[in-house]
């Protein structure tokens, strides 16, 4: 090889050297300034993103409106699950609170809650909040009535005890036709139902629930205008039992062979006497 082309191809090696450096240089250039637009765009991004969450949550449709509890027709309320309480009334209570000014999922619903559970029939609340648009559906809970007490045999139900022993009065009466109460009448003298506690009300159920399977007959009603003499009617017949005592429920086992003969008898009877150890017919003269 002459001089000449070793210096040629000296200059040839150059040249492609310091293209190569140059075309590297102009790739990292390109690089940071693909990073960098990165930067920005993801910045960007974040800042729209950030704006259209704080617009979303600023929406009046996360809030509930001023006028919510105003009327039953309200959008923002849904009240379900009530058979005895009238809304009405749940309206009234839920009026006693002002309507949040917070989004609904900051909304505290322990005040709503005891204002309605002041209600005597309710036994517990469930609230559940609902977003966009605010709105509250309220899930009642009501104590189960298992008496109904009622001054006189032709007078109308005035009060009832739920099972778990609460006397709730008349502002709730009647009580819906899918409740099946034992219904007691008395006057409230010598044993004033007022007084009645849990255990009171259960054992008129269970009276009438023994009196029911022996018989074979619905209970009308038990008359306990006297404590000490106590009637309990059926439709074939009245049964007289005495003293409402612990010593009543082992007489309702004869109604199983009496209560077909009453029923074979071609006379009109006027009460069947289960005071006695002896069973005893008292005919209507």
């Amino acid at each position: 090889m002459s001089d000449e082309e070793y210096i040629q191809k000296a200059r040839y090696y150059q040249q492609h050297r310091v293209q190569q450096r140059r075309l590297k240089r102009q790739i990292k250039k390109s690089r940071r300034r693909l990073n960098k637009l990165r930067v920005l765009w993801k910045l960007f991004m974040l800042v729209m993103i950030i704006a259209l969450c704080y617009f979303l949550l600023k929406m009046p449709e996360w809030r509930l409106h001023k006028n919510a509890f105003d009327s039953l027709n309200s959008p923002a309320l849904e009240i379900i699950n009530n058979k005895i309480v009238p809304e009405q009334k749940i309206l009234s209570a839920l009026r006693r609170n002002q309507v949040s000014t917070k989004p609904i999922y900051l909304v505290k619903t322990d005040n709503l809650k005891e204002s309605i559970k002041q209600l005597e029939p309710i036994q517990d609340v469930y609230i559940r909040r609902f977003g966009f648009p605010a709105r509250l559906k309220i899930i009642i809970i009501e104590r189960t009535p298992a008496i109904t007490i009622a001054p006189d045999i032709d007078v109308e139900p005035i009060a009832f005890f739920s099972s778990d022993g609460k006397l709730i009065g008349r502002d709730y009466m009647p009580l819906p036709e899918q409740y099946q109460t034992v219904r007691v009448i008395t006057y409230g003298v010598g044993d004033d139902y007022r007084n009645w506690d849990k255990t009171k009300v259960l054992n008129f159920k269970k009276l009438a629930l023994l009196i029911e399977d022996a018989s074979g007959e619905p209970v009308e009603y038990i008359d306990y205008r006297t404590p000490s003499d106590v009637y309990v009617k059926i439709p074939t017949v009245n049964i007289r039992l005495g003293s409402f005592n612990s010593g009543v429920y082992n007489k309702i086992s004869r109604l199983r062979t009496l209560v077909p003969q009453v029923k074979m008898l071609n006379k009109k009877i006027k009460y069947l006497d289960l005071r006695w150890d002896s069973n005893f017919i008292k005919l209507d003269e």
